[in-house]
C-alpha cells in the first residue's frame, strides 16, 4: 500500500492492485467520486474537465465518463476515485553536486529556497543556458532534508529522461522516474514525471517544479494546470521555470498570485547567441551553408517542422553528403534516445529533429539550422527555444543559428527581438 500514498487512481486500479486494504489503510483512505453533475456539465474529479452531459453518457443509464483524461485510465461519474494522504519521508541529506553557482544563480537559488521556507509561488523566467537545474538543487535538498516529497514535471519526455540523467548523478537517492513508457512508480522522496502524470497524484508534493513551462502540452492548458494545483500539498511550494513566459503565466504575475524573477545571462557569462534569418524558398542556401558548416568539423543540429519533411530532407543530406554520418529523430522514433546519445557523443555529425529537440537537450559546441522557419509550428516560444541550442557550452559559447524562411512571420521577429532584449537585460 506504501505506493498508494499521495496517488489517485482509479476504482478498476484500486480493485486490482489492493483487493484486501487492512483496516488501518481502510480506515484512512480517502474517496473521491469520479465525476460530480453540475447542471448540463460533468466534471472530471482527476482533470478538471467539464463536459456536456450529451457527449459523454455511457450506455449505462446516468453513468458518464471523462474524455479528457482517458489515456490514463476510465474516470466515470458512478466510480470512485482513491487514494492515502502522503506520509513523511525519512529525513536525509542526498545531495553530492559539487559544482559552485556563479553570483546571478546564487541569488536565484536563495529566493527558491526561501520560496520552500514560506510556502510560495514563484516563476523563474531564465534564458537558455542560464543553468535552471542546478538552481533548483539547494530547493529541492532543503525540502526533503525536512522529510518531504519533491515533484519534477516536464511537458516532454525527453527533458524528463535528462532531468532523471542528471539528478540521479547529483542526488543520491532512488528517483522514480514517470511517462508513458516508464517503469511503475514506486514510493521515493524526489519524483520526475512528465506533466501528464501529475494527473496520478492528489495532495503529494511538498515542493513542486514545473520545468519548461511554456511548452506544449502544458501551455495554457487548464487540465494540466488543474493536475499541478492538485498534486501538491494545499500548503506547499510551487516554482515554474521557463525561458518565455506566457499569457496565463502573465496574468498570475499581474494578479500578485505569482512572483517572477528574471536572469539574464547564461552561466558562462556568455550572451545568447543572435539567430541570423536567411531567405530560401528551395533549400538551396541552406544546402550551401550546411556545406560550409560542415568545414568546421562543428556539429549540426538541423530543426524541421514536421516529420515527413524532416525525414525526406535527412534522406536527401545522406546522398549529398555521403562523408557525414547523419541522423534524424522525432516523436515516432523508438530508438530516439539512442540517437540523440550518438549525436552528444559524436557518432553523428548532423542530425535533423522536429521540434522533440528544442528543449532540455544539451550539445556541446552545436550550431542551429532551422529549415522552413516560416512554419506555423515555429512559434515565439519554439524558436527561441531551438536558438538556446547553441552557445550552451563554455568550450564554444557562440556558434550559428540560422533561420532559413520563405518569408519573414512574427513568431520569428518577435523571438528574434526578445533574445536580443534578454541580452540587453544581461548587459550585453
Amino acid at each position: 500500500m506504501e505506493n498508494l500514498y499521495g496517488r489517485l487512481i482509479t476504482e478498476i486500479e484500486f480493485t486490482r492492485y489492493y483487493p484486501a486494504p487492512t483496516s488501518l489503510d481502510t480506515a484512512s483512505l480517502v474517496k473521491i467520486n469520479g465525476m460530480t453533475l453540475q447542471g448540463p456539465h460533468a466534471v472530471c474529479n482527476r482533470c478538471g474537465t467539464a463536459s456536456l452531459l450529451s457527449d459523454v453518457k455511457l450506455e449505462l443509464p446516468g453513468v458518464y465518463f471523462c474524455p479528457e483524461c482517458l489515456p490514463l485510465g476510465r474516470v466515470r461519474s458512478d466510480e470512485f476515485l482513491y487514494h492515502l494522504p502522503q506520509q513523511d519521508f525519512p529525513k536525509q541529506e542526498p545531495l553530492i553536486w559539487q559544482g559552485r553557482l556563479t553570483p546571478y544563480q546564487s541569488e536565484i537559488s536563495s529566493e527558491l529556497v526561501r520560496a520552500v521556507r514560506e510556502k510560495s509561488q514563484i516563476l523563474v523566467h531564465a534564458v537558455t543556458g542560464a543553468g535552471k537545474t542546478e538552481m533548483i538543487y539547494a530547493a529541492v535538498a532543503s525540502t526533503i532534508a525536512a522529510g518531504g516529497a519533491v515533484g519534477i514535471a516536464t511537458p516532454r519526455t525527453d527533458v524528463a529522461r535528462e532531468l532523471f540523467t542528471r539528478l540521479s548523478k547529483d542526488f543520491s537517492l532512488d528517483i522514480s522516474l514517470l511517462h508513458a513508457d516508464s517503469e511503475p512508480y514506486f514510493a521515493t522522496p524526489l519524483v520526475i514525471s512528465t506533466t501528464h502524470q501529475l494527473l496520478r497524484f492528489r495532495e503529494a508534493f511538498d515542493l513542486l517544479i514545473i520545468d519548461e513551462v511554456d511548452a506544449f502540452p502544458f501551455a495554457d492548458n487548464d487540465a494540466l494546470y488543474f493536475a499541478a494545483e492538485h498534486a501538491r500539498k494545499p500548503v506547499s511550494t510551487l516554482i515554474y521555470l521557463t525561458a518565455t513566459s506566457t499569457d496565463k503565466l502573465d496574468f498570475l504575475i499581474q494578479t500578485g498570485t505569482l512572483k517572477k524573477r528574471e536572469l539574464a545571462r547564461r552561466f558562462h557569462g556568455n550572451p545568447l547567441v543572435v539567430p541570423k534569418s536567411i531567405y530560401d524558398s528551395r533549400d538551396k542556401k541552406l544546402i550551401l551553408h550546411i556545406k560550409k558548416q560542415r568545414k568546421t568539423g562543428f556539429p549540426l543540429l538541423i530543426f524541421a517542422p514536421v516529420i515527413s519533411l524532416g525525414q525526406s530532407f535527412s534522406e536527401n543530406l545522406a546522398r549529398l553528403f555521403p562523408d557525414e554520418k547523419i541522423g534524424f529523430v522525432a516523436s515516432t522514433a523508438e530508438n530516439r534516445a539512442d540517437i540523440i546519445d550518438q549525436f552528444r557523443k559524436g557518432s553523428l555529425t548532423i542530425l535533423v529533429s522536429t521540434t522533440i529537440l528544442e528543449r532540455g537537450v544539451t550539445f556541446p559546441k552545436v550550431d542551429v539550422f532551422v529549415q522552413n522557419s516560416h512554419h506555423k509550428l515555429f512559434t515565439k516560444s519554439s524558436l527561441i527555444q531551438i536558438a538556446g541550442r547553441a552557445g550552451r557550452s563554455p568550450e564554444r559559447p557562440t556558434g550559428l543559428v540560422y533561420f532559413f524562411h520563405d518569408g519573414l512571420t512574427r513568431q520569428m521577429t518577435r523571438a528574434i527581438s526578445e533574445i536580443r532584449h534578454m541580452n540587453q537585460l544581461g548587459g550585453f
